[in-house]
């Protein structure tokens, strides 16, 4: 006798369940109905709703799969895996596979940053100061983590108790670094219980900006209690803010000058968002500490903090048995096989120069969008396959509610994109790197047609 598949809850039913035994404050549904959607499939940039509707996803599910969703190298990786070692012991007794990825991670980072810079014949910026081509990691869970983790070794390398960060940052929510997320909406029903250790510097978005922020990072410096200055190269939550091309090289500057170490936050923009490996790559400048998530496994919770190893030895003791930082999930080994094959699937199929010429199509696109058929005034930015257009009215306040409705109504006709900013106004796309650049003009085109009938509504 043949037994048929049990069929998959529909939306409403998932939707009730979640609301009767989900924490309330977690999923928003729309009253008015058409959001959230229930995902149940999703594979290289579509996802298959509980209907059965199929959507292009323009937001790679938060960046993550940047080698498509499903990708049949990192699937088949992550089963291997699951069959031989589903779990090991974090900082007890590892597995292979964590020292092979603390490698590959080193060599795309410190070590190639460093053959970059003698095939160049360029200088090692603060040559008084001892460097070393290697890098080592600590492997943490998810991105606030990895956030965690260099703000610690920050203070043990340094003894400065302070941080500096920027403003419309966002590092994760918790309360480590929570303290150097800027947006009140996450800080303040916490104030009481956060330790107030962070200051924030303005974060420049045009040349007019580029001399007032860097003044107030070189002021806040000159006390000498800033251990890290900690800064996203481009600012993903905070609204596709890009820097002009002087920030950071700058910003490296003050920090050698100061004896501050240079944290940059690449959760978001790693693993060639931006049309470089990271995002730093555009301006040439090395970190000392790099927190890394989101597209490192293609769809597995690890993230990492990677350092210069002689600071990483300099900063963290040897072990004696007790690791000052750990959790039981450290490393995971299945997390760590489809790193390793989605840093190969990275590689197989080009997709760092594929993000870069296909982010300049999408700016094309962007930019070709009508703002006068809409009412409002239209601000397109971004670099690589990470971009966002930002929505203000007449008066110049933001379009919040006008980009609310702009989204449900995408969405209602198969495009998945999500508002970033504080003022949720900006719309961003960051789609799978596989996208086809015919995708891309096509969902440009979809939202210039709801501009317009939002205009006539």
């Amino acid at each position: 006798m043949r037994h048929r598949r049990p069929s998959l809850p529909r939306t409403a039913s998932v939707l009730r369940r979640l609301r009767a035994y989900e924490c309330r404050n977690v999923t928003y549904v729309d009253p008015g109905g058409g959001w959230p959607i229930v995902w149940v499939r999703a594979r290289g940039c579509h996802v298959w709703d509980a209907e059965g509707r199929r959507y292009l996803d323009l937001t790679a599910a938060f960046g993550v799969a940047a080698a498509g969703h499903a990708n049949p190298c990192v699937v088949r990786a992550g089963q291997r895996q699951m069959a031989t070692l589903l779990h090991a012991m974090g900082d007890v007794h590892p597995h292979p596979l964590k020292a092979e990825l603390a490698r590959a991670l080193s060599r795309i980072t410190f070590e190639r940053w460093d053959e970059e810079r003698r095939k160049s014949g360029a200088q090692t910026p603060n040559a008084g100061r001892p460097r070393t081509p290697t890098a080592k990691t600590v492997f943490t869970n998810s991105g606030f983590e990895a956030v965690e983790v260099a703000l610690k070794t920050a203070l043990l390398a340094t003894g400065r108790p302070r941080v500096l960060a920027f403003e419309g940052a966002y590092h994760g929510l918790g309360y480590g670094a929570l303290a150097t997320t800027h947006r009140e909406y996450f800080r303040s029903p916490f104030r009481r219980q956060l330790a107030e250790f962070a200051d924030f510097a303005p974060y420049p978005q045009n040349p007019a900006d580029l001399t007032p922020a860097l003044t107030a990072v070189r002021r806040r410096l000159q006390a000498g209690d800033i251990g890290a200055v900690l800064v996203e190269p481009v600012q993903g939550r905070g609204g596709i803010r890009v820097p002009p091309p002087e920030f950071l090289p700058a910003v490296r500057a003050l920090c050698d000058r100061h004896g501050a170490l240079l944290v940059l936050d690449e959760i978001y923009t790693g693993f060639g968002r931006t049309g470089r490996w990271f995002a730093c790559e555009h301006a040439g400048v090395v970190p000392d500490l790099i927190c890394l998530g989101k597209a490192l496994t293609g769809g597995f919770p690890l993230s990492a903090c990677v350092g210069r190893a002689d600071l990483m030895d300099a900063a963290w003791p040897e072990a004696t048995g007790e690791a000052l930082h750990t959790s039981t999930f450290l490393g995971h080994p299945v997390g760590c096989a489809m790193a390793l094959a989605h840093l190969a699937e990275i590689r197989r199929l080009r997709l760092v120069p594929r993000s870069a010429r296909l982010g300049r199509v999408l700016q094309r696109e962007l930019a070709g969008l009508r703002p006068a058929v809409c009412g409002l005034r239209l601000t397109a930015r971004g670099v690589g396959l990470m971009a966002g257009v930002e929505l203000r009215r007449a008066d110049d306040s933001p379009a919040t509610v006008e980009t609310q409705r702009v989204l449900k109504t995408l969405l209602r006709r198969g495009y998945i994109l999500l508002p970033e900013g504080e003022h949720g106004n900006v719309l961003s796309f960051t789609p799978p790197l596989t996208i086809a650049a015919a995708d891309l003009r096509r969902a440009v085109d979809a939202l210039g047609e709801v501009l317009g009938e939002s205009a006539t509504a």
